[in-house]
């Protein structure tokens, strides 16, 4: 609840395209104010590297107020924020509705848009934030890319670090050597008719482009899952939802891909199928963020509408009709990490929801963040603090001793994976991989083989 009002937290729309959004002398102005009520909080000292930077800046200056602190150190603090959303959603006590109308994340959004636009953004940022490009691309050459960008060969991570600032120990996603489009349609799955939901649901899969170019089983096991609940369901993935060009700050760009994508989902809309986007950061992104880039749009609060995470997906046929039989108890426990846009989606634990519905399955679950921040984890300046920042969920699972570890972040999964590892001093249970929660699921259903 906030101070004076019964009202929910609301966000605002972001202004971008008011020439007030790009005022500098005005984005200083509201940095200082935000800063000063942060300054006299300190709740979220520590969620992430933004506010110990922001924090140290103050207490070392020559006042000991935000007033001592210089303009110039305020990129600082906006280059530690991974816009993972938690000082808003779980923090904040002065969030909109609030007098005080603070948006941290969206404030360090607006920076980085501004700074994007004066000085540009880096070539290789650019091509790296360009997911589409690169994992169509990738496609062709997976088994050679594999075997370069894997950590345990410095040679060429060594050379992609000074050539890309993309950190050697950085773990990094594996390409897929044909996309999830292409082993839907080369594999198509049998639809269970006797499921409670069969006839009452049907769903478009909005691959994204983590699962369409690299972790394509993901995709198989929803896939699988949704037809053992009778749940016809199509794949499609016209163009990348921009999420790794809103991390840059390029606006304009993620509003092109908001118009592309939603043309080709919403045909499927009109034709009564839900749209299940298979990655939360995703799915942040059509619910949430694409309204308030593209406000006025109407197609945008349509497709918004029609649109679920895939846990949220799962959650809802359960509630509304009632699941297959067959699923079977999950061996040794999970430890399920909530990532953080799946938490910004302000829609309750839902990858927590749907694997207790497996019986006599342990589930625990772990609220910190894992600290990779996408593309922003991996970079050669940020690795270190994304360790640091992980450590405590890494902790967390270690202690909870399970025999799986998840997250419906795959990044996040594999990052609290080998902050695990690296962990000093302890015997680390070794998962047998880095699960999103729906592979679990498909296979307590019996639909996939388990891992060794």
């Amino acid at each position: 609840m906030r101070e004076g009002s019964l009202e929910a937290p609301t966000r605002h729309a972001l202004d971008w395209q008011s020439p007030w959004f790009w005022d500098e002398a005005a984005l200083e102005k509201e940095m200082e104010r935000v800063f000063d009520i942060c300054h006299g909080c300190r709740r979220c000292f520590n969620l992430c590297d933004s506010f110990p930077r922001l924090f140290d800046l103050i207490d070392n200056g020559p006042t000991g107020e935000v007033d001592g602190v210089p303009k110039e150190k305020y990129a600082d603090v906006e280059q530690a924020c991974t816009l993972c959303d938690m000082c808003f959603m779980t923090k904040c006590p002065y969030v909109p509705p609030h007098a005080w109308n603070v948006d941290f994340p969206h404030l360090m959004l607006r920076h980085r848009a501004v700074q994007a636009r004066k000085h540009g953004i880096g070539f290789v940022e650019n091509r790296l934030a360009e997911t589409d490009l690169v994992g169509r691309l990738g496609t062709f050459a997976a088994p050679l890319i594999n075997w370069a960008i894997d950590e345990r060969n410095q040679a060429t991570r060594r050379t992609l670090e000074n050539v890309a600032g993309i950190h050697h120990g950085a773990r990094l996603p594996k390409q897929a050597a044909e996309t999830f489009e292409q082993l839907a349609h080369r594999e198509p799955v049998e639809i269970n008719k006797a499921a409670p939901a069969y006839g009452k649901r049907k769903a478009v899969l909005y691959a994204t482009c983590f699962v369409n170019f690299h972790s394509t089983a993901i995709g198989a096991a929803t896939l699988a899952v949704l037809a053992r609940n009778g749940v016809q369901a199509e794949v499609v993935h016209p163009a990348c939802c921009g999420m790794p060009k809103l991390e840059l700050g390029d606006l304009e760009t993620v509003a092109a891909a908001a118009r592309t994508v939603s043309e080709a989902l919403l045909p499927w809309v009109d034709k009564g199928y839900d749209i299940v986007a298979l990655t939360p950061s995703c799915a942040l992104m059509l619910k949430f963020e694409w309204p308030l880039i593209l406000p006025g749009d109407p197609a945008i609060a349509r497709l918004s509408r029609a649109t679920f995470d895939l846990s949220e997906y799962v959650v809802d046929i359960a509630k509304k009709h009632g699941l297959a039989e067959g699923l079977a108890p999950v061996e040794g426990g999970v430890s399920l990490h909530l990532a953080c846009h799946a938490r910004a989606q302000n829609m309750g634990a839902k990858g927590a929801e749907m694997l207790r519905l497996i019986p006599k399955t342990r589930v625990a679950v772990i609220e910190r963040c894992s600290g990779h921040g996408g593309i922003w984890g991996t970079r050669t300046e940020n690795f270190d603090i994304a360790v640091k920042v992980g450590k405590p969920a890494a902790q967390a699972a270690l202690k909870n001793n399970t025999s799986h570890v998840a997250s419906e972040c795959p990044l996040a999964a594999e990052h609290l994976v080998q902050v695990m590892e690296m962990a000093e001093g302890q015997e680390t249970p070794k998962p047998f991989r880095a699960d999103h929660p729906i592979e679990i699921f498909a296979r307590a259903y019996g639909l996939t083989e388990q891992s060794s």
